[in-house]
């Protein structure tokens, strides 16, 4: 019997400004991203199972920095090794213009011309699943997504849904995933799509 995908190591590596000082760009990277408030730090614990690999800022808007994690999942008996990269949260309105500047610069370098770059994780609020600057996001990396690489739109906050509401946002966005961090629902599906965007389909 196979053994099920999980996740056996996670470690934080190191904090960057730009892609000047990141990482070499040697590992599969798997790029999480979204608003300053939309939970990236609680999802990326979830997914790696560890309560504060990520530390999420009191201060939306606060952590400008790109974070990269190491992370190891093993599969029918075998260890495979990427990295998880959280981006700095978009759209807080009380950051400096000068600094939002930086950001924006140094953010849209990254996510550009990061070679290593595989799969894009979109982070949504779910109880805002229309918020123009998700959509002018979504929009504007369509524009220079590579044929190696993927985008995913993952809702976040799905427990302050009603099951309506639940079932109205499965209609309009089929081919999103939505995540609990409070149930843990949904990360299965998310390292379902990890795994098979980097290392190939798999038979489950």
């Amino acid at each position: 019997m196979m053994t099920p995908l999980r996740v056996i190591g996670a470690e934080f590596i190191k904090s960057a400004q730009s892609i000047s000082d990141s990482l070499d760009d040697t590992m599969s990277e798997i790029v999480f991203l979204g608003r300053s408030n939309v939970g990236k730090s609680s999802t990326i614990n979830t997914l790696t199972q560890r309560k504060s690999l990520a530390k999420s800022s009191a201060t939306p808007g606060k952590t400008q920095l790109i974070n990269f994690f190491e992370v190891k999942y093993r599969w029918s008996e075998e260890d495979y090794t990427l990295r998880y990269v959280d981006l700095p949260g978009f759209g807080y309105a009380k950051v400096s213009k000068s600094l939002q500047e930086v950001w924006q610069k140094n953010l849209v370098e990254f996510i550009k011309k990061r070679v290593s770059i595989r799969l894009f994780i979109h982070l949504r609020d779910a109880r805002h699943p229309h918020a123009k600057i998700d959509e002018d996001v979504e929009g504007y990396i369509a524009d220079f997504i590579r044929p190696d690489q993927r985008y995913l739109t993952l809702f976040t906050k799905i427990d302050k849904l009603n099951q309506k509401e639940q079932a109205q946002l499965k209609r309009e966005f089929p081919e999103a995933i939505t995540l609990s961090n409070f149930k843990k629902s949904g990360a299965d599906r998310v390292h379902k799509e990890i795994f098979e965007t980097v290392f190939g389909a798999q038979e489950w």
